[in-house]
Parts: structure tokens; sequence; C-alpha cells
């Protein structure tokens, strides 16, 4: 007897987690003709959308588009001295729909798919327990099974941070009013962002950074651009010291002990020091993998280490990316790879076909959306460099540009151009700067294209436009 007569159930893929990325991954099967189940144990919508980039997103928009307001003669006198914070908070209420889900699971069962309420846990070969309110139930797939459970906070290994209740990005990007001093464990985007965020917002915040700079993993200057933007927004930023101790007082307030004998009063603590696969409880020991890991993929998110090849991973479960957008992206490739190979076709992941997430490898962009914002995506010239390959970079000042002049007054920015001279093509692009986020697709269409320095000369930009740093990186380059 097929192990899937015990179900009460059956689907031809089965996802867990309805967040951004298991919603594509179902959606994109069922529009293939196939029939699809989402289990999901909280909600729908997933950690995107009420903790992390909406309800962020949201907030730092009032304190970019006041600054903006302020940097142009003519219109810096007609704005208020600061953002209205009640109203900032509510305007972050109704895109996270006030933590409610009905609009995202009525939009899941219009699609043609099934909302399995519950946490689901493998229990063997295509097989889930799906454990809810009621009774649990047997689920069976007859193709695949797509883990989408994205990732959870780590909270350091601070002696006493427990008992001080410490925030994640949920409490950082939910709590309902600013805590008059924030200290912020961490120096990476998430920390990054919430610290301009509360700023903005009035809470006296202090960065304790454990490295001697911020976003160690981008170009250099990045971390000198969002440390100043941060700082004259009214943030300490601490590097080269770390927290050794933690404690709350009677009165509620919060102390840190840092480890270069000094101590930090605060009223909450947010740490920020990194994300962990969600795999504790899905049963992966049932299919001989190993709980509280990341699990290993190849480039269709099929789990490598699982026999039969039914079982995926996409998302931040696998660690290739933690990016929504490229979840996303992973979520396409995989549903396309599980589409084709439950019609008989063969599918062999390589670069640049549609159940293939190769992009993951060397074209990731990203946003960071502080104040200036920084975007980048592809390789910094360090990793190239590591890579191997033969590089040239350029630089010029985004201010120079008579776009970004004419946007706001003082402009200040960077960008940053790497290149493999042996191939003569764009490895990756950094830029600084207010609203720099719209400039980062032309340069994922670059990486990815692998268009020929040549060939991309002949894109002309728009004048007067912020576009034209383009024009002007590659006459620096010597075109």
């Amino acid at each position: 007897m097929d192990a899937t007569d015990s179900a009460t159930r059956t689907y031809d893929v089965v996802v867990i987690g309805a967040g951004p990325v298991g919603e594509n991954v179902a959606d994109r099967v069922v529009k293939a003709g196939m029939s699809a189940a989402i289990v999901e144990g909280e909600l729908a919508g997933g950690e995107c959308s009420y903790w992390a980039c909406i309800p962020s997103k949201a907030l730092l928009r009032p304190p970019a588009a006041l600054a903006a307001a302020r940097s142009v003669d003519g219109a810096r006198g007609a704005v208020r001295d600061r953002v209205d914070t009640r109203a900032a908070l509510s305007r972050r209420d109704s895109f996270v729909s006030d933590w409610r889900d009905d609009a995202q699971a009525g939009w899941i069962r219009s699609s043609g798919i099934e909302l399995l309420r519950g946490w689901g846990e493998l229990v063997g070969e295509k097989l889930l327990r799906v454990s809810g309110e009621g009774e649990p139930e047997t689920v069976a797939a007859r193709t695949a099974v797509v883990l989408a459970t994205g990732s959870s906070a780590v909270v350091p290994p601070v002696t006493g941070l427990d008992d001080v209740s410490p925030w994640t990005n949920r409490e950082g990007t939910a709590a309902g009013s600013p805590p008059q001093r924030l200290a912020v464990i961490g120096g990476g985007p998430v920390g990054c962002e919430l610290a301009a965020m509360w700023a903005s917002l009035g809470s006296r915040v202090t960065m304790v950074v454990r490295g001697e700079a911020l976003l160690t993993e981008w170009e250099p200057f990045v971390g000198a651009d969002v440390a100043a933007g941060l700082q004259e927004a009214g943030v300490r930023v601490r590097t080269g010291v770390q927290a050794s101790r933690a404690s709350r007082g009677a009165h509620g307030g919060a102390t840190l002990e840092l480890d270069d004998g000094t101590t930090l009063e605060c009223d909450e603590v947010l740490a920020a020091t990194g994300r962990r696969p969600r795999t504790d409880h899905l049963g992966l020991g049932n299919v001989g993998l190993a709980a509280g890991e990341g699990l290993q993929v190849d480039d269709s998110c099929r789990v490598t280490a699982v026999d039969g090849g039914w079982l995926y991973a996409t998302g931040d479960v696998n660690q290739r990316n933690l990016l929504t957008h490229m979840g996303k992206y992973q979520a396409r490739a995989c549903a396309d790879a599980i589409v084709a190979r439950a019609a008989g076709r063969e599918v062999e992941p390589a670069p640049w076909s549609r159940w293939a997430a190769t992009a993951d490898h060397a074209a990731v962009p990203q946003v960071l959306f502080t104040i200036p914002q920084a975007a980048s995506v592809g390789l910094t010239e360090a990793t190239a460099r590591e890579r191997g390959f033969s590089v040239r970079a350029v630089e010029y000042a985004l201010g120079d540009v008579a776009g970004a002049a004419l946007a706001e007054d003082g402009y200040t920015g960077h960008a940053k151009l790497v290149v493999d001279e042996d191939r003569s093509v764009v490895l990756g692009c950094t830029f600084t700067g207010p609203e720099v986020g719209e400039l980062i697709h032309a340069a994922t269409v670059a990486v990815v294209g692998e268009v020929p320095l040549d060939r991309l000369w002949h894109a002309v930009p728009a004048f007067p436009s912020t576009s034209e740093v383009w024009l002007r990186l590659l006459e620096e380059y010597g075109l």
C-alpha cells in the first residue's frame, strides 16, 4: 500500500510556510496545473509581511521623505521639525493590517491553494503531520514537499540577556511606542535600519558593535557613510566593543556591561546579531536530516541529502541568501523544476535556466534603507579578488552628477564599479546616497546579463537623472 493511503488529504505539492517564498512556490505550481496546499502555524504572509521588511520600511519612509524635503531650498521651510511619531506608527499598522492575515489568507484561497492552519512536521517520505487547534492530521504530497519556514533571530550569548527580554526584529518593528533609550547590539543591516528608524521616532539610540566598522560585508565606504548618517541622526555608534553582561533593574530599565569596563543604561535592548534557519520542529530527523540546521540544496532548491528527490527547501531555510526577493526568486526556480520533473522532463540546473537559482552565487541585489540608503549587487572588490578575478575598480562621487545635485541640495554619495578586466564585464556595483535603491536594478541587469562594457557604453542615461552616474563610471574606467 502506498504511504499516501494513510493520509487524510493528498496534494501534488505541500509547502510548509506561508511567507512570500512559500506562497510563490504554491502559486506557481497551481498555475501550471498542479494542486497545492500551504501549512502555516502563524500569520499567512510570514515574517517579511508583519515583522521585517514591510513594517520597517513603512517606518523608515517618513524620515527619508522628511530628509528629502529638508534638503531642497524652497521646501525645507514648509515641513515640520520632526516625524509625527503617532502618524508614522499608524501608517505602519495599516501596512501590516494590524497583524491580521485575513487578506493574505483570502488571496491564498482565491489562487486555488489550500491553506492548512497548523504546524507541519515531516513523518516520512512525502508525509506530514499537521497539528493545529483540532486533532492532528496526516497530509501527503504526490510529488514534492517544500520547506519554506524562513529564519529566526539569533540572540547573542550575553550573560543575563535572556532575563532582560531583549527585542529581536519582531519587537523592534512591532512596538507601539518608541523606547526613551534603546541599545542595539549588532552592526549589520537589521541593526542599522532599526537604529535609524527608532532614532527618527524619538529614541536615544546607542549601537554596540563588536567589529571596528558597520556593515563589514559591504564595500568599506558603505559602513563609513551609513555610520556618518546615523551619527548625524543622533545615533551613538560604538565600535570595537561588545556586551558582556545584562541586567534589568527594579524600575524597568536595563543595564549593559561592556567589555571595555563601561556600562550602558537603556530601556530596551535590541539583538540584531544574525539569523538561524527555522528547522527545529520540522521532523527532519524522520527523513535523515539534523534539526536546527540549514538545508543544503542544489540550484533547483532540491535537498541534496534526501533520496528520491522529493524534498525541497527555499528561502532563508537553506541559508543561501537571507533576502526576501532572493527567496522569491528561488521559489520560482524551485516551482518550475518541480513542474518539469513531474512532467517527466530531465532537469539539469545550468546557469540562467528557469529552474536554477544561479543568481545566488554572484548577482544578489540588496538595498539598505538607512539615511543615506545603500545598495549593491554582485561582488565587492575584495570578494572578486579572493575568487581570482582580474579586477579593476572605479569610483565616482554621486553628488557630482547633475541629476543628483538637482534632486537634493548638497547631495552626497558614492558609486563604485567592480570590473572583470579579462572579460570586460561588470562583477559588482555599490551605491550610497539618497534613493540609490532605485539605481541598483540597472546594475543587476548589467551583472546578470554580463553586458560587455563597450556595449554598456551605448546604454545612454537620460539627462538630468542620477542614472548618469553610469556614464561617469564608464568614463572613469576609460571608455
